[in-house]
């Protein structure tokens, strides 16, 4: 095996394992009013009470978090403003930093898509012969296996705050995803797909004289991207797209909404277009649906389709140290349909994986 898979191989085990939304909401404490606490003692006191336990440990006072303080916590969460009540407990506003007291400042990097690290991914079948319209069948694969491990990194960072729009910040995000035949020894244990994935997002807060919408929801922001995808393979196995896309959120105590429709950027001709049919599998939207019901978190991501293409995929997680509920978690991942993988964007998959996630708020 090249010597640059054994090397990606150590770096990704190095790296451990986000979460999209952290669990919150535990009467009469949740995790949203521990986050924004900006004392290290009363912080840790608050997750104390959360785990119901006792603080076991005083902290001195520290002057209110600001960016560049000296304290052992994340980046972005010491650079949290000096408040108690930020954005009405909204998480969405804390994650996407939408109301003015929640603003952290630029260049802090935070999680975006979840992190995790997955040693028992398992398929209903493997896609040994990946092809295309426009690239032939790929021949002289390895003899892949079933089962194997699934490895996401996801990071993002704002460079523009208060962008233009009153309180809109752009941002700019990574991410990586591979499927390493962990357990295939007789294969050297080979990556058999890596996805590499830069995006640039417009962020814009919905003004609160706009929010409120029945049955308690709030609209609380609109996005706008364009993303860019590849496998970064040779011919045959090359696959590549980019797409622009507009999404919605919403939020209603512990839900979270995002209604995303995306527009595929086209190639100047079907010769040079790995994939000219990949949207008739991934299809146009995507809808999501995350639920914190307290320390367990569940998310639904489905791509509708009339065809029977599309996707749907399951994720939850839950804390491995209850009294760490912003720390590593356990994390299962359901996934049927096309597109797991760009590789396999027009072959159907089901899968299940389970690992463990880290949240870097």
């Amino acid at each position: 095996m090249p010597t640059q898979h054994h090397t990606l191989r150590s770096s990704l085990l190095a790296f451990g394992v986000g979460l999209v939304a952290p669990a919150f909401a535990q009467a009469p404490l949740d995790l949203k009013e521990c986050l924004g606490l900006p004392e290290a003692s009363a912080r840790l006191a608050c997750y104390d009470r959360l785990a119901g336990r006792e603080a076991m440990v005083t902290l001195p006072a520290s002057p209110a978090a600001t960016p560049g303080t000296p304290e052992a916590v994340p980046v972005s969460q010491a650079a949290t403003p000096a408040t108690t009540q930020q954005s009405e407990n909204s998480f969405m506003s804390r994650y996407w930093e939408l109301d003015q007291a929640d603003k952290r400042g630029t260049f802090n990097y935070t999680s975006y898509r979840p992190n995790f690290f997955m040693p028992l991914h398992s398929m209903a079948s493997v896609n040994r012969n990946p092809s295309s319209p426009t690239r032939a069948q790929a021949s002289n694969l390895p003899r892949y296996q079933n089962g194997e491990a699934k490895i996401q990194v996801s990071l993002r960072s704002k460079v523009w705050e208060n962008a233009l729009l009153p309180g809109a910040d752009l941002w700019v995000a990574y991410t990586q995803q591979s499927m390493w035949q962990l357990w295939n020894r007789d294969q050297s244990a080979p990556f058999r797909s890596t996805d590499y994935q830069p995006e640039v997002i417009y962020v814009v807060p919905t003004p609160a004289s706009w929010q409120n919408m029945p049955l308690g929801w709030k609209w609380r922001m609109t996005q706008a991207g364009i993303v860019h995808q590849s496998n970064g393979q040779p011919d045959p196995l090359s696959r590549s797209w980019n797409r622009v896309y507009a999404q919605v959120g919403l939020e209603r105590r512990d839900l979270m909404f995002n209604l995303r429709l995306e527009h595929r950027l086209k190639t100047d001709n079907s010769v040079g277009d790995d994939n000219p049919d990949i949207q008739d599998y991934l299809k146009r939207a995507e809808l999501q649906m995350m639920w914190t019901p307290g320390r367990s978190t569940a998310a639904v991501a489905w791509r509708p389709s009339f065809s029977g293409k599309g996707s749907v995929q399951f994720d939850y997680s839950y804390p491995v140290f209850r009294d760490r509920p912003d720390g590593l978690r356990w994390y299962a991942q359901l996934f049927q349909g096309y597109g797991e993988t760009l590789l396999d964007y027009n072959f159907k998959q089901t899968s299940l994986s389970l690992g463990l996630t880290i949240f870097k708020f």
